[in-house]
């Protein structure tokens, strides 16, 4: 999810330390969910796969289990410093490059399956990389896109039962914010549905993601927090002072942490 990080681009820059563990704890909290879907779509081997804004390596190595020696897995992304280890000679079905969805030439077409997970919310071009992705399906294949809605539900804690929990509720409204300020679509994932069907694709559902607490939801929240702090303090949003107490807060296995609803929506190129 390497993408722009200009003031109208990607927030979460994702050559900065907090990158991979913010990759490691939406891969405990989406990666279930994520290939359940997709294993339902029926992937299996010998299916041709392009993700799209990967960022980190946990779904890319898994789409490559399932479609075995025989199938295809593109992983594509603006910034690959985190895709590394799955390029190569040893990497098998893998191919890593460097690519924006929304400006770049699209790669050649015909995948069975074409997948995005927190991509298209962050693009200012996000109609035009839905369009590309959906083009990119062959007939009778499937695209897969999933964003966050925050506006759904925009809160940190929706047991604001004390101080800690009304403190991540204000830093959560911050951050949020600043997400504004990048031009991010608060209310996207809802909006899935429509797009898919104007996109031409049939067959479309979605589902919506609410993990109201875990370790994980904990360890993203703080990841998030720290690779912020900067511009949270600098935007008047948060002190350090709030912040540390914030971090010291989510330390505490008490703490019901939630992250904003992830909406999975699928749709089939017709025959």
């Amino acid at each position: 999810m390497g993408r722009m990080t200009s003031e109208t681009g990607y927030l979460l820059d994702n050559r900065q330390r907090e990158a991979g563990r913010r990759f490691d704890a939406l891969a405990g909290l989406f990666d279930p969910w994520t290939l359940d879907h997709l294993d339902r779509l029926g992937l299996a081997a010998g299916w041709r796969c392009w993700e799209v804004g990967a960022g980190g390596p946990s779904v890319p190595t898994a789409l490559a289990e399932r479609v075995g020696p025989t199938g295809q897995v593109l992983v594509t992304d603006i910034d690959t410093s985190w895709l590394t280890d799955l390029s190569g000679p040893a990497a098998g079905p893998v191919e890593v490059r460097r690519h924006d969805v929304a400006r770049d030439e699209p790669p050649g077409g015909g995948f069975d399956l074409v997948h995005a997970r927190l991509v298209l919310v962050h693009l200012p071009d996000r109609a035009e990389a839905l369009r590309r992705m959906a083009e990119a399906v062959r007939p009778g294949g499937w695209l897969v896109v999933e964003d966050a809605d925050p506006a759904l539900q925009p809160l940190a804690c929706p047991d604001e039962r004390g101080p800690a929990e009304e403190l991540a509720n204000r830093v959560r409204r911050g951050f949020r914010s600043l997400l504004a300020g990048r031009g991010v679509d608060l209310a996207f994932g809802r909006t899935l549905p429509a797009l898919l069907r104007g996109a031409g694709l049939a067959d479309v559902r979605a589902e919506g993601c609410f993990p109201l607490t875990s370790p994980a939801c904990r360890e993203l929240e703080a990841a998030t927090v720290r690779q912020l702090r900067g511009q949270l303090v600098a935007g008047g949003l948060a002190t350090d002072e709030e912040i540390e107490r914030h971090l010291a807060h989510l330390r505490d296995a008490g703490m019901d942490v939630t992250t904003a609803p992830l909406i999975t929506c699928w749709g089939r190129r017709p025959d």
